[in-house]
């Protein structure tokens, strides 16, 4: 294994594959990596000088995928209430709060990743609160945090539906009903407000008003969580009033209202789907919904929540919606552009363009067909997993 501080992203150029931009249409030929960023790709490709060259001997080269919805590393698998740390259920507004903060990169879901080409995530705070925390966008490779940033904040979690109303319900406060949660928003959206239009020598220290300034602003998304179709109504409700970037987590039911959602230009992340109905607001969940949403011309995002589902199948969710209707380029698109263009990072990952990082995945063959596996992982350039098919293992580089 080799010491990622010590493994210089390489200049090299991947030849003999089948490239596939997501972008642009697919074609067989060749990709440059220069010093961390893809140079040039083409059927036709001049080697410069210097460059490694490295056969995918007829594999399929994508762009690195993209979880738009995870707990990764702030709910560490396996480690009960000493890696959960997602929740600040404590009280219903911690809009200040920061998913960074509480991320583990050394949790073994980011070598899952790695091992299935996921290597963008956004990592938000639970659905407790009504108003949850600030979401950070990583790439999944590096040993701190810090290093794996790729915007921060990139959005700001909120929930609505059963989970809040059950925390605060069982500890006998607001917000007990769906009533309680949407006057939780509209309280603290109205605070900030008020914070934000006094003059800024005579405001207090606010971090709350802040965080959510930022939404008001546009600056960052409103980050919904909401599953049943009144709920994604509600959700559209109040952003209609206080004039958000609104994205819809989850939306179980979006389906139902997909052409209002299409109209409004609301995007929607997905997921999971691979689960049961546990609970009232997800029994109409289908893994027909990206696919119905996508067709009415929602952006749709395909997500896995992990650990609910294990990241390791975000891409498996992927090829069950094409199952279940969705088109094939658009599976492709909700796992990789989509999510790069909600995370506010479509102009670094997403896609096989020059200038942006070469995160890349060589896969055996159609990642939508479950029989392949990843062979490669690129992320920035620098190789962080190989799979060798002689002995059917699989080892990522070293973190340290």
């Amino acid at each position: 294994m080799v010491a990622a501080e010590n493994y210089a992203a390489e200049n090299y150029v991947v030849r003999n594959a089948h490239i596939v931009p997501v972008t642009a249409e697919a074609f067989d030929g060749s990709l440059v990596v220069t010093e961390g960023r893809i140079a040039a790709l083409g059927p036709d490709v001049v080697v410069p000088d210097g460059h490694q060259i490295i056969d995918a001997e007829g594999g399929w080269l994508l762009p690195g995928l993209i979880d738009a919805h995870v707990h990764l590393g702030v709910h560490e698998e396996g480690e009960g209430w000493a890696g959960a740390d997602f929740n600040e259920s404590t009280d219903p507004v911690t809009a200040a709060a920061r998913a960074l903060d509480a991320v583990n990169p050394l949790e073994i879901g980011f070598d899952d990743a790695l091992a299935n080409g996921v290597t963008t995530v956004n990592v938000n705070p639970g659905s407790a609160n009504p108003i949850g925390g600030l979401t950070v966008a990583l790439k999944t490779f590096g040993a701190v945090v810090d290093d794996m940033v790729l915007r921060s904040p990139s959005g700001l979690k909120a929930a609505l539906g059963e989970n809040p109303k059950r925390v605060y319900g069982e500890q006998k406060q607001t917000p007990g009903t769906r009533m309680g949660v949407a006057l939780i928003l509209r309280r603290a959206f109205t605070q900030a407000r008020h914070w934000a239009a006094t003059p800024q020598k005579e405001r207090s220290a606010d971090l709350v008003s802040e965080a959510l300034s930022q939404v008001l602003n546009r600056e960052i998304p409103w980050r919904q969580h909401c599953h049943r179709a009144d709920d994604i109504a509600t959700a559209i409700r109040i952003a209609d009033e206080f004039g958000y970037e609104l994205v819809l987590d989850h939306g179980t039911e979006a389906y139902k209202l997909a052409d209002r959602i299409a109209a409004r230009g609301i995007p929607v992340l997905c997921g999971p789907l691979m689960v049961s109905r546990s609970k009232v607001e997800v029994r109409d969940r289908t893994a027909r919904g990206p696919g119905l949403l996508s067709r009415a011309g929602v952006k749709v995002s395909i997500i896995t929540d992990h650990p609910v589902v294990p990241i390791d199948f975000l891409i498996t969710q992927a090829a069950l919606a094409v199952r279940e209707g969705m088109d094939p380029q658009a599976a492709l698109r909700a796992v990789t552009i989509n999510p790069a263009e909600v995370l506010g990072v479509a102009d670094r990952v997403g896609s096989l363009e020059p200038g942006k990082d070469a995160d890349l995945v060589l896969w055996s063959a159609d990642p939508l067909d479950a029989r392949n596996r990843v062979l490669r992982t690129w992320v920035s350039g620098t190789q962080v997993y190989t799979f060798d098919p002689s002995s059917g293992l699989g080892e990522a580089a070293s973190r340290w």
